[in-house]
């Protein structure tokens, strides 16, 4: 089964999505990848949901991604005496560490750490955005703030800090725990939130190791003054516009969004733009008209992958919400301006072997008109360097590994299939021949263009571009 389309789709799972033939029928509506919300459900229900994902992937036969998406460090308040309270504005309004409940002059703020770094002028926001209250001034014990916005407030509402960079693990316990069982469960993509520093990437990585690859969200405007460095480090990025959303005024998310796509452009990581993409299909079969136009300009300027979160995972339409983003998706890469805005936007080549292959690849497929561009990889390095130059050609990615075809099922433009590993020149034109063909990429007489990397199996060795044609069967 192909997709006749190269961006990728994210499902979240979830009580909507949870039965075997639900799981299968969003892979068969498009859903390439689907993500596990570690902020939900119990370890049991996601070991379930894994077990399913898996049952539908022999059957299908497609290598299909599992994203593990871990809750991260949520600042919450603590509870009132009476459920909640109403803020009105331009009253005073106390945040402290005694653990005692609230009423409507102050309210427990349990995590020590904010005590710290928060300084007079600063914002703080409650309850996603709803309530804004501004810092007057704070001593270690208790923070003083005036009321700018106001509104009711209920127990556990979360805390955004916009103006500072907060000094918290980006693994809490909690997600320690989650990370451990995603990983012995074995997902292929663990997603961090709440990152603010490559450091917070770098702890991940050092406990994951090579079991699964990292993807960073982006949602604290803090991670954005060192957004080159957690690109580099990170194997994929999200832009979660959710916390980002709230945390920066609605105005600058575009920009900001658009600025993320670019450096992960230049650097060939794998961009997923994510939250509130078909938000009114929990309750309504079709999306708004925004919302249509929200996940195409999300397309037009070359994401990887678009994702769904209640739509999908809670939401009345799940099947409905999948097969809405995958007639977008294919709407607009049939759209002429699509393949000219990709090319308006095409990065510059780093100078290495890899980038200088792949950039190659890309002008040849166009020029001789090749039916498939086929990468032979064993680490997953050259299929993105080759999704990277965005080429014409479908990408069929050939790998002996199955956790890197699952890996690369996230990635624009690449179909991944596994086979033996191939030990010279003549074996990898033969077999990438025989995929092409079987995977319905090509016919008799086509043309195709395949890279990899010699020694075969050694990373990141991208250094071989060859042509082959497809003889008759």
């Amino acid at each position: 089964m192909r997709r006749q389309r190269k961006a990728k789709i994210l499902a979240t799972l979830g009580p909507a999505s949870s039965t075997p033939e639900m799981i299968q029928a969003l892979f068969e509506a498009g859903a390439d990848v689907f993500r596990f919300n570690f902020s939900h459900g119990t370890h049991a229900d996601h070991q379930e949901r894994y077990r399913i994902v898996r049952e539908v992937e022999r059957k299908v036969g497609r290598p299909i991604a599992i994203l593990a998406d871990l809750q991260g460090p949520k600042l919450r308040i603590g509870q009132f005496a009476e459920g909640k309270v109403t803020l009105i504005a331009g009253q005073e309004f106390m945040l402290d560490r005694d653990p005692t409940l609230g009423n409507s002059e102050r309210v427990c703020l349990p995590h020590p750490e904010l005590f710290e770094v928060i300084a007079a002028g600063q914002s703080l926001l409650l309850d996603d955005g709803k309530l804004r209250l501004q810092v007057q001034d704070s001593d270690g014990q208790r923070i003083r703030t005036r009321v700018v916005n106001g509104g009711a407030l209920s127990d556990r509402k979360g805390v955004n800090v916009p103006d500072a960079v907060l000094p918290i693990p980006a693994l809490t316990e909690k997600d320690k725990r989650d990370l451990a069982f995603a990983l012995e469960m074995g997902v292929d993509w663990i997603a961090l939130s709440f990152v603010q520093r490559p450091e917070d990437v770098l702890e991940a990585k050092a406990l994951i190791g090579d079991r699964a690859w990292v993807l960073s969200k982006l949602e604290k405007p803090a991670a954005l003054d060192q957004l080159d460095a957690i690109v580099q480090v990170s194997d994929a990025i999200m832009v979660a516009r959710g916390d980002l959303g709230v945390e920066l005024p609605p105005e600058r998310v575009p920009g900001v969004q658009k600025r993320i796509l670019r450096v992960c452009r230049q650097h060939g990581k794998p961009v997923v733009i994510a939250t509130q993409m078909l938000e009114s299909m929990i309750t309504m079969p079709v999306p708004t008209r925004a919302e249509a136009s929200d996940v195409a300009s999300a397309i037009y300027d070359g994401s990887d992958a678009v994702m769904l979160s209640a739509e999908s995972a809670s939401g009345a339409y799940p099947l409905e919400a999948v097969e809405m983003m995958n007639r977008i998706i294919t709407e607009v890469e049939q759209d002429p301006l699509y393949r000219n805005l990709l090319d308006a936007q095409q990065a510059t080549p780093l100078p290495n072997r890899s980038d200088a292959i792949c950039s190659a690849l890309r002008d040849v497929t166009r020029i001789v008109g090749a039916k498939a561009t086929l990468t032979y990889t064993s680490s997953g390095h050259t299929s993105l360097r080759a999704a990277r130059e965005r080429p014409i050609a479908p990408i069929v990615s050939i790998t002996p590994k199955l956790s890197t075809a699952r890996r690369l099922a996230m990635v624009w433009g690449v179909h991944s299939t596994i086979s033996d590993q191939v030990h010279n020149e003549s074996e990898m034109v033969k077999a990438a021949c025989e995929t092409a063909f079987k995977e319905g990429f090509a016919q008799a007489g086509d043309q195709i263009a395949i890279t990899a990397g010699m020694p075969f199996g050694q990373p990141g060795s991208t250094n071989l571009l060859r042509l082959a044609e497809i003889w008759p069967r």
